[in-house]
């Protein structure tokens, strides 16, 4: 089990791409602190840790506010002492295209995707460099990386969140603290449900994999990344997207 006795908080964690790095973890042996805003989900997940045997628990948390985090944050180190992953899953879309795009609409992304993993990495990062070790994954795109038609915003935070990653890997390498980016392509889970089918098949045609990509596939990623086997990537941007930008 590569992250035996490791904790790890991950955001977003009621569904998804999160959900599913929660239950990788858990394989892997890790504590697992499992944050969310929506409580019902997290209840679900409360439940599915107690299930399987698991270590750690869910938390209701809103990465767009630091005193929830700090909250959050001062129970696992009173529990467990220690940090010592951090996986910024938290996100959310609201296309539209650029014209139509609403300064509401802007700012609900930028604040849950672009400042919240800011706020969730400011709030570790000194029990890490005190420590003296610790991982931060940054949930990209590739969008972040190409853009995309009707997502302004989200491939601003999307961009954004890689500079982060980046910047942190310069800043905190030398306290041993790791942080990359992962970069999700086209990934079968609840934020592809309000695509038309026609679009969608279109775009599955354009994937040299021919399908698309698993929440367990990117779950993989982030344990990879997370583990010891990782230790010398750092300032990483990794896609994971069966080809989808060739």
């Amino acid at each position: 089990m590569r992250l035996l006795g490791k904790v790890s908080i991950i955001t977003g964690a009621g569904r998804g791409i999160g959900h599913a790095t929660v239950e990788k973890f858990l394989a892997e042996g890790s504590i697992v602190i499992a944050c969310d805003i929506d409580p019902s989900l997290i209840e679900q997940v409360n439940a599915e840790i107690k299930a399987v045997g698991g270590s750690g628990t869910a938390i209701v948390v809103d990465v767009t506010d630091p005193v929830a985090i700090a909250q959050m944050l001062d129970s696992v180190i009173t529990e467990y002492g220690q940090v010592d992953v951090l996986v910024n899953n938290a996100g959310i879309v609201r296309d539209a295209r650029m014209i139509n795009m609403s300064e509401e609409l802007f700012d609900d992304v930028i604040n849950v995707n672009l400042k919240g993993t800011f706020n969730c990495a400011k709030a570790v990062f000194p029990y890490m460099m005190e420590k003296q070790a610790g991982v931060v994954l940054n949930a990209s795109s590739i969008v972040g990386i190409y853009g995309n038609f009707g997502q302004t915003n989200y491939a601003a935070s999307k961009f954004g969140v890689i500079g982060m990653a980046k910047t942190w890997a310069r800043e905190f390498g030398r306290f041993g603290i790791r942080a990359n980016a992962v970069c999700p392509g086209m990934i079968n889970t609840e934020i592809l449900k309000d695509i038309p089918e026609t679009v969608l098949s279109n775009i599955i045609s354009k994937i040299p994999l021919g399908r698309l990509g698993d929440a367990s596939e990117i779950a993989n990623t982030y344990a990879f990344l997370a583990s010891d086997e990782a230790s010398y990537i750092n300032g990483a941007v990794i896609e994971v997207g069966g080809g989808a930008t060739l």
